[in-house]
């Protein structure tokens, strides 16, 4: 688990072919008193650590995260974002996240709004339909506040602070970037869905099995 807040930028070292996935290999001082088999978001996708280097770590991608994830597109040099794991008595100081990416967006455009900057993204319909305004989302693991969304995008509000300390505003219009929704909106609205489906089968024998009405159809 995350908190989406981003303590370093890494920078990728190398991507080396094992089989149809590959190992990322990070530069990075995130890592000094990590262990190998412990949890890193890279971009906001939660890699396991592989092995340590002198000057960084790397992590096996494997294929279903390269199909759900812009991970497969970075290059040697590229900057990436970087998380370790929360611990249970650090503050939450951004929002929860997994880790686990459920779309790629992409940057449409970013604006100057004051000290500022908007940035709009398109995204699938999965990622739309849970975010909500003022709500939270991460995008390449940074937890943003959702400024407005619609059917097609939403917008999110850059600080000064979170440009100098991230990734976003490197990016040009067009560039993916990895989206994760609320964790707890997920869960509600999957509960929402469940129960929706079970009204849905509701007839006589169900309330004769939960004792609305008598077997002789009575109330």
């Amino acid at each position: 688990m995350f908190t989406g807040l981003i303590q370093e930028l890494g920078r990728v070292q190398r991507m080396v072919r094992t089989g149809s996935g590959f190992s990322l290999h990070i530069k990075s001082t995130l890592v000094a008193d990590s262990r190998v088999g412990e949890s890193v978001a890279v971009n906001g996708t939660c890699l396991t650590i592989t092995s340590l280097l002198t000057d960084g770590f790397a992590a096996d991608v494997m294929p279903e995260t390269m199909r759900r994830t812009s991970l497969a597109i970075l290059k040697p040099g590229d900057l990436v974002n970087l998380e370790l794991a929360l611990r249970l008595q650090d503050r939450l100081g951004g929002h929860l996240v997994s880790g686990h990416i459920d779309g790629v967006g992409y940057i449409k455009r970013i604006a100057p709004e004051g000290s500022a900057q908007v940035v709009a993204i398109t995204a699938p319909k999965n990622v739309l339909d849970l975010l909500v305004p003022q709500g939270s989302v991460a995008v390449d693991g940074i937890s943003l506040t959702v400024v407005a969304c619609d059917d097609e995008q939403f917008s999110v509000s850059i600080i000064p602070h979170t440009a100098a300390a991230t990734t976003l505003l490197c990016k040009s219009p067009g560039a993916p970037v990895n989206l994760e929704a609320d964790l707890i909106g997920k869960y509600v609205v999957r509960f929402l869905e469940q129960r929706a489906r079970q009204s849905q089968g509701i007839g006589l024998d169900f309330l004769r099995a939960h004792g609305f009405i008598d077997h002789e159809g009575g109330r």
